[in-house]
């Protein structure tokens, strides 16, 4: 699945490694509203180019998960910052 990697040339695998680490970056740094977010531009970072196959839970098992991510952050995170923010489809915040 990865042999492209063994034809690349030193400067093409930093330049993948840079691009990679960018996209990686990128995802970590999500904060706010966007860390509930499907994420399909962190796998549009892999060679193969193919639609997920993603199930979407019923709302009310959705939102036990989301409910369940964000407790998850207090214990995780229990010194970031809270915001007040709503969300805004396209928008920060």
């Amino acid at each position: 699945m990865d042999d492209d990697l063994d034809t690349m040339s030193r400067d093409e695998l930093l330049a993948e490694a840079r691009r990679l680490r960018a996209g990686i970056r990128a995802h970590r740094d999500a904060s706010g509203h966007e860390l509930c977010w499907h994420h399909p531009a962190l796998w549009g970072l892999l060679p193969e180019k193919l639609a997920p196959d993603i199930a979407v839970p019923s709302w009310d098992r959705f939102m036990r998960g989301c409910v369940a991510y964000r407790a998850s952050l207090d214990v995780e995170a229990p010194d970031a910052p809270r915001t007040d923010d709503d969300y805004r489809p396209g928008g920060a915040g």
